[in-house]
């Protein structure tokens, strides 16, 4: 019998990057997936999107939902065993409103989670970020972990950080109020990045895609990488495990700087990689192209810092093995190649 044989999960985002290959590998393991998009004019493209990697057929309904209406979500989630909650906004750029971005998030979560606990539902795994650890302040370990938070009301943050950390608070107070935190489980993954399902892109993708576009310089920024086919894995072992119940799961492989990612895009794509910069520039010309780029803006504050952030628990109570994420980012490369998402150099 299969892992999944007649058990059915709803996946929130059906359009976006990491919910797709949720779909796709639950499909894989033998579940019955709904899931949701905004627009329903975008259900052509993710049953596509699954369809390059799996037959959808008769596994999968594609259903209209909105996080910012109680409209339709009584129906989609009645009947399911399982709600994989991933919708979350995620913009290139950062709003002047902070409220653009936190209230969709805090309210859609509690949304989902209220109706899906309403519903009987057996485990709701809420899709978070290391957005709401990696900057917990006052702390002396050199190790992040699980315990550790970004505080919420520290307006000297992103938008988007603060609507993460407002997000899941909210997720576990109504956890907590309602008495079902051993049906909550929270997966706070980093920057993901991984292989296309179609050549939509996610924003997350856009240091590897900057790299091989050839940016003027590598900045000194790092990210703690991950496989968005490992947090997909993540996301489902949460959702079955029942020690998972009241849990949260960092997913991250290791922190790597530009420079490094760059140095493993040149080694392993070769001439498809001649673009990507070699020199670093200086702290002071990126905050002055974050004047103009939105993109860059959003992450000058993070210039020079390393956080080291352990996913320990993940590993050792849920049996997660990630890749290793140097085949990870030049998997995504290629893939960004393949997709058209880069004009890599022709070889001879």
């Amino acid at each position: 019998m299969a892992e999944g044989d007649g058990k059915t999960v709803l996946v929130t985002g059906g359009s976006g990057y990491l919910a797709g290959w949720c779909i796709v590998q639950l499909i894989q393991r033998g579940y019955r997936v709904r899931t949701t998009i905004r627009n329903p004019a975008r259900e052509p493209e993710v049953h596509d999107a699954v369809a390059s990697q799996v037959d959808p057929a008769h596994h999968l309904t594609i259903h209209q939902a909105d996080l910012t209406s109680d409209e339709h979500w009584d129906n989609v989630i009645e009947g399911c065993d399982y709600v994989l909650h991933v919708a979350s906004p995620f913009p290139p750029n950062q709003p002047k409103d902070p409220d653009e971005l936190i209230r969709p998030a805090r309210e859609g979560t509690v949304r989902v989670l209220g109706k899906a606990l309403d519903h009987g539902v057996k485990r709701i795994v809420v899709t978070s970020s290391i957005a709401a650890v990696r900057l917990a302040k006052g702390s002396d370990k050199e190790v992040l972990d699980e315990d550790d938070w970004t505080d919420p009301s520290d307006e000297s943050l992103t938008p988007y950080v603060r609507s993460k950390a407002i997000a899941e608070r909210a997720a576990w107070d109504l956890a907590k109020e309602r008495g079902a935190e051993d049906r909550v489980a929270v997966v706070n993954p980093g920057a993901i990045i991984g292989p296309l399902l179609h050549d939509d892109t996610s924003y997350s993708l856009q240091a590897i895609e900057r790299l091989l576009n050839g940016m003027p310089g590598m900045p000194r920024l790092g990210f703690s990488f991950v496989d968005v086919r490992d947090v997909a894995d993540l996301e489902i072992r949460a959702m079955t495990a029942p020690e998972a119940g009241g849990q949260r799961f960092i997913a991250v492989t290791k922190f790597l700087w530009m420079a490094e990612a760059g140095e493993i895009l040149r080694q392993r794509l070769g001439e498809r990689a001649s673009k990507v910069p070699t020199r670093q520039i200086p702290d002071l010309l990126v905050r002055g192209m974050a004047l103009f780029d939105g993109g860059i803006r959003s992450i000058v504050g993070s210039l020079g810092k390393r956080v080291d952030i352990s996913s320990e628990r993940a590993r050792t109570e849920l049996g997660w093995s990630p890749r290793p994420i140097e085949d990870t980012i030049a998997e995504t490369g290629e893939s960004l190649i393949e997709h058209d998402v880069v004009k890599a150099p022709a070889v001879a």
